[in-house]
């Protein structure tokens, strides 16, 4: 996979704190695999990679709103997140309490998706893209190539690059631009993802291979 500026751009879903920051609510199951993999800086460095060489960066962010609560049937993890208030907003219109809190961007990433630049769609409400608009962001871009990142990584990460697959997309995984939920009883996510993306994308890249093709 060639990874080049006229028709690749960078994905990230769910670079908020609840899922990146030590106060967030998930990071009792995240915290050890993000720090193992440099997570948090791996994705600012291609961050830094992809404004300083013109690349464009779409973000698919994860938020519920009160009309969520009311679902009358979860998974696992849905419902741990519902009940941790993971990714909560008051509503899709309504910005109170946002900033700083778990469902804001974390800190260090506010610069390059604030920078007026990079496009952020609207939330998807499971794990995959099924339900915004980012793929259609990507094609009216003229994108079909993707660098992708962010979290859980089994979980919005996988969803994403099926069905990116799904719609013709060629897609990188970046490795250690992710991380995933440790469980007692169901298993290390991190390392089912991995797997599973060896099978499916057509690469799994290191951020440093990433920085690296970006600069060419």
């Amino acid at each position: 996979m060639e990874i080049r500026q006229a028709d690749t751009a960078v994905v990230y879903t769910d670079p908020q704190n609840d899922v990146l920051s030590e106060d967030g609510a998930s990071w009792a199951a995240v915290g050890a695999s993000v720090t193992e993999n440099g997570t948090v800086e791996n994705m600012e460095r291609i961050f830094k990679a992809a404004k300083q060489h013109g690349y464009k960066v779409f973000i698919s962010p994860h938020y519920f709103y009160p009309s969520d609560h009311a679902w009358q049937f979860n998974g696992p993890l849905e419902t741990e997140e519902l009940e941790t208030r993971t990714f909560d907003r008051p509503g899709p219109l309504d910005l109170t309490g946002f900033v700083n809190s778990g469902a804001d961007w974390l800190d260090r990433f506010k610069p390059y998706i604030e920078d007026g630049k990079t496009v952020v769609v609207s939330p998807h409400k499971v794990f995959g893209p099924q339900n915004n608009d980012l793929v259609l962001q990507l094609r009216k871009q003229g994108i079909n190539k993707i660098v992708l990142g962010g979290m859980l990584a089994n979980m919005c990460v996988e969803s994403h690059l099926r069905e990116f697959l799904e719609q013709g997309f060629e897609v990188a995984v970046v490795r250690d631009a992710t991380a995933g939920p440790r469980h007692p009883d169901w298993g290390d996510g991190y390392q089912a993802a991995v797997i599973n993306y060896q099978f499916l994308a057509h690469a799994v890249l290191s951020a440093n291979e990433v920085v690296d093709k970006m600069a060419r």
